[in-house]
């Protein structure tokens, strides 16, 4: 009975204070007093806190690795590769200032797709062109990428490209 008493006391103070405290916020809001003239405050002085650099925070920017090609992508944007895509099992994309090591997927289609799940980075190269995608947000990162060669009008220097040219 005592527990009982207890709970009813503290739930009606607090629906007290919850009506209380609403009826002061309006009456204040409503009868602010209009602004007084501005009185010239003086400035602070500020503190200036120099901090020390710290590597670990700094924004890591990856060299582009030695030996990578350049694929130009539509758009203006760019990624290089390092690897040889007929017979690597894991090629080096970078991309934003940052290496990606994608193993290679097999596919039915004869596409050549190298995707690393930790990352969300997703490559995948057909004959004409290369397409960049990050699994994360599920966007497409870079569209229509070619090589210097491809952009000449050779195919894409794809796994299935060369079995078709060593089948002939």
């Amino acid at each position: 009975m005592k527990k009982l008493m207890i709970a009813a006391v503290i739930g009606a103070l607090s629906t007290t204070m919850l009506t209380v405290a609403t009826d002061a916020a309006a009456e204040t809001a409503t009868t602010a007093k209009p602004a007084a003239k501005a009185v010239a405050k003086r400035p602070q002085p500020r503190r200036l806190i120099k901090r020390k650099e710290n590597p670990a925070k700094e924004a890591k920017v990856d060299p582009v690795p030695e030996g990578a090609e350049k694929w130009a992508c539509k758009d203006g944007l760019a990624f290089e590769m390092k690897g040889d895509m007929k017979r690597d099992q894991i090629v080096t994309v970078h991309w934003a200032n940052k290496n990606y090591n994608l193993p290679r997927e097999a596919t039915t289609t004869g596409a050549d797709r190298f995707h690393d799940a930790a990352t969300g980075m997703d490559l995948v190269v057909i004959p004409t062109k290369a397409m960049l995608f990050q699994d994360k947000d599920s966007s497409r990162l870079a569209d229509e990428c070619q090589t210097a060669a491809m952009a000449q009008g050779a195919p894409a220097p794809t796994q299935s490209n060369a079995i078709n040219k060593t089948g002939n």
